[in-house]
């Protein structure tokens, strides 16, 4: 059939938006398709119809098209459903390869179009064809007029009898419902597999896996399909494209709460904001100024990867993720930083801001809560209540627990990302409570120490409450310089460990452990006092060290925390 034919077919009203030399081109059929790469499902002479649903950016269509070109595709049919138009980027690729391009109005749908090929072509089956191109197109439709993630499977059931949800990396249902442990085992394969799509057996039947779009995997969706589709994957691919759509459509509103972001906290870094300024940026990140929140910061380390988003940009990503997209992450020079309402965190739909007030109403008049009583950056809401002592400690109290609420789920899910990809090291830090715009500097100083301390520890997730010990003094000095001065001491007595199996580097670390005494230690190891007198004398005449005098004991101590 040549494309004069269909173009003369009354009630299509179809234009030809390239060459005129093209409409005596022929086609063999008709394919349905919004895959970013079509090709591996075309066998040439085809005309392929696409709503554009794969199509984010202009450089999508010079993609698209090409995958078209090079499988021999006769022409290409565009549908205004979802655009309203056809992008110009699409002509001008359609003319780089001299493809044919067909405007499909929004009244004409495809199944009227597949109808009249079929017909012409005298196509078998047509009749199951039909119904599947149907299914299809509603699918598609529903997507165009923005139907959400839940109501989407919702219609997939009901056209394809297949049940689905969407998975993020970190094992949360993100859309779609998934029983038990199946989310966790999912993302793990999900994060694990060589190439997708992926099909997974499990006691509740097949499942396959197909990635939702380019993310990298630490921060992407995995589209979960309940039937073993890997003979047909183009239908997958199709539902893909629609949850991809769906999520770029939310990324773009994020886009913007992410620049308000970078704006506030840059400005808060500076020092360069009054706090009436900042104050007001803080609101516009929808955060009351007398709300209580916390900064986090992330960064995602690959060792010797070449390609993809950098630490802090990955960083950034998986965070987001790993909050259930309740946040956004603005990007910072030592990695990604967000601030993370404590509301968000609260039981039973409670928020921080709501325990406060009720607290503070308690007992009014009665004292200021001053700040040095506080942890770092409680300003506005402490200066403004006056609440009794013992209110006052549980307040503090229960904003404490909700710090420790959000590190508690944000270690859950890294520790779940990182054994699904363990070459990804995954690096958080968690800011003390903190309210006021003026809080923001220094929650952040506390979270990026804090993240540069689970850095040092190989990954995880850390708290400035963990900081504000030997163990950040050790993470800032560089890893030779640790194993030079833990072996300068420690050498000598795991030397003479191994020759006379004995236990001297253990009783070292109990007995300073024990605050030096001698009673105490010998307890601990169930050994007599004499034994563990002989011991640390052994270790003394070794090192040439004195285990009375305290600095000696200090270098002992961090020596052993270091090696």
């Amino acid at each position: 059939m040549r494309i004069r034919d269909l173009i003369a077919v009354d009630g299509l009203r179809l234009t030809l938006l390239s060459h005129q030399s093209h409409l005596d081109r022929r086609f063999t059929g008709a394919h349905i398709t919004d895959l970013p790469e079509p090709g591996r499902y075309l066998s040439g002479g085809e005309l392929v119809l696409t709503g554009l649903t794969w199509r984010h950016g202009p450089g999508d269509s010079a993609r698209f098209v090409e995958a078209l070109a090079k499988a021999g595709v006769a022409a290409l049919a565009a549908g205004r459903a979802l655009l309203g138009h056809v992008p110009g980027d699409l002509v001008e690729a359609c003319r780089e390869h001299d493809l044919p391009l067909l405007d499909v109005p929004e009244e004409v749908s495809f199944r009227a179009l597949t109808e009249v090929v079929e017909v012409r072509l005298g196509i078998g089956g047509a009749a199951d064809l039909r119904g599947a191109l149907g299914r299809h197109r509603r699918i598609v439709a529903a997507v165009a007029e923005g139907t959400g993630l839940d109501e989407l499977f919702a219609v997939i059931v009901q056209e394809l009898g297949i049940t689905g949800a969407v998975v993020s990396a970190s094992g949360a249902v993100v859309a779609g419902r998934l029983e038990g442990d199946l989310p966790g085992l999912l993302a793990r394969e999900y994060l694990s597999a060589p190439r997708l799509p992926h099909l997974v057996r499990t006691p509740r039947g097949p499942f396959t896996l197909f990635a939702v779009d380019r993310s990298h995997r630490a921060a992407g969706w995995a589209l979960v399909l309940g039937s073993d589709l890997l003979d047909r994957a183009d239908t997958g691919f199709e539902l893909a494209a629609c949850v991809a759509l769906q999520r770029g459509r939310t990324e773009e509103g994020r886009r913007v709460e992410r620049r308000l972001a970078e704006e506030l906290i840059g400005l808060a870094i500076a020092g360069s904001g009054s706090e009436p300024e900042l104050a007001a940026g803080l609101r516009t990140c929808g955060i009351d100024p007398e709300e209580p929140y916390a900064v986090v910061t992330a960064a995602v380390l690959r060792p010797g990867a070449t390609d993809g988003p950098d630490p802090a940009t990955l960083g950034g990503q998986v965070l987001e993720e790993l909050l259930d997209r309740r946040v956004v992450a603005a990007r910072g020079a030592d990695g990604a930083i967000a601030l993370v309402p404590l509301r968000i965190m609260a039981a039973g739909g409670r928020s921080a801001t709501a325990d406060l007030d009720a607290e503070a109403a308690l007992d009014r008049g009665s004292e200021v809560l001053s700040d040095p009583e506080h942890e770092p950056g409680v300003r506005s809401a402490a200066k403004s209540m006056h609440i009794h002592p013992q209110v006052r400690a549980q307040v503090h109290g229960q904003m404490h627990l909700h710090v420790q609420t959000l590190v508690h789920a944000l270690r859950e899910r890294v520790t779940a990302l990182s054994d699904g990809m363990p070459r990804a090291q995954v690096t958080i830090g968690v800011s003390a409570w903190l309210t006021g715009a003026m809080g923001i500097r220094g929650g952040a100083e506390e979270a990026g120490h804090a993240r540069r301390l689970a850095e040092a520890r190989g990954g995880g997730v850390v708290t400035s409450d963990e900081i504000y010990t030997h163990a950040l003094l050790l993470a800032t000095v560089p890893a030779e310089v640790r194993r030079s001065f833990s072996d300068r001491l420690l050498v000598p007595l795991f030397a003479y460990d191994r020759r006379h199996r004995s236990e001297l580097v253990r009783t070292l670390d109990v007995f300073l452990e024990c605050a030096g005494s001698w009673n105490m230690c010998a307890e601990r190891l169930h050994v007599h006092v004499n034994t563990v007198r002989y011991r640390i004398r052994r270790v003394e005449q070794l090192t040439g060290r004195d285990l009375g005098s305290m600095p000696d004991r200090v270098d002992f101590f961090l020596a052993l925390r270091a090696s």
